[in-house]
């Protein structure tokens, strides 16, 4: 069976955003680069059900500029077998990303998609659902833990009320939560190896796809600065600031 794993882009967790002084967006010159962390583990994911026999081949996919190679590279660096790039400068959406990605998965016919939950730069959670819409497969989101047997995956998450478990045919789209796994570090020579694999680019236009962004960002802020704090005398005059100033009582 194969499995395709979108991976995307992303400013690294790591990096303090900064807004464009203009507030047209976030600042990403010389800014550092890394797979989104949920796409981390979805990969991981993937290479553990290779390596317990339940995968045949694992394909890598990512929508964007040429930079997006890199995350690729080291997709396959994980353990991806080989990976496509879907090459263009617009501004991708969910919704395009998701039509991309239904035109893969009809070129490839995978038996299954593991994809993370949200990226960490729109925070969206949207392109694995609108995925399962447009391909009518079974879902199942924030995945814990996942099992495949007989061609149905059982798909431990979480919920308010502790754990659910669901039964899903296969194919299906499965998006990951952090506590699925720990990624494996990305030693130097899976890195070499990686270089190796084959990576292979494709166009919106190739796929029949209209990529055009269908919402406008009118402006992008930071969160105001947090006001510092006071320390009062007693009971009474934190009641009477809660009540008057904050007004929260």
């Amino acid at each position: 069976m194969k499995v395709l794993v979108p991976v995307k882009r992303v400013v690294d967790h790591n990096v303090k955003i900064r807004v464009k002084s203009d507030q047209t967006g976030v600042d990403t010159d010389n800014v550092k680069m890394s797979m989104n962390p949920f796409d981390e583990i979805a990969v991981e994911e993937a290479v553990r059900l290779k390596e317990k026999g339940l995968v045949s081949e694992i394909i890598a996919v990512s929508c964007g500029a040429k930079p997006v190679q890199e995350t690729l590279r080291t997709a396959m660096a994980i353990g991806a077998d080989r990976s496509i790039h879907v090459d263009t400068e617009a501004e991708l959406q969910p919704l395009a990303v998701a039509k991309l990605l239904k035109a893969l998965v009809e070129k490839e016919e995978p038996g299954l998609v593991i994809m993370g939950k949200q990226a960490i730069d729109d925070d969206a959670n949207q392109t694995g659902q609108m995925l399962a819409a447009l391909l009518d497969w079974a879902q199942a989101t924030f995945a814990s833990e996942i099992t495949l047997e007989d061609q149905k995956a059982q798909v431990t998450r979480e919920i308010d009320g502790g754990l659910e478990t669901l039964e899903i045919n296969l194919p299906a789209i499965v998006t990951t939560d952090l506590r699925l796994n720990e990624p494996r570090y990305v030693t130097l020579p899976n890195i070499m190896r990686a270089k190796k694999k084959p990576l292979d680019t494709i166009t919106p236009e190739e796929l029949s796809v209209d990529v055009t962004p269908r919402l406008k960002t009118q402006k992008v802020t930071e969160p105001p600065v947090r006001q510092a704090g006071v320390i009062v005398e007693d009971v009474a005059t934190l009641v009477e600031k809660l009540k008057n100033e904050a007004k929260v009582i």
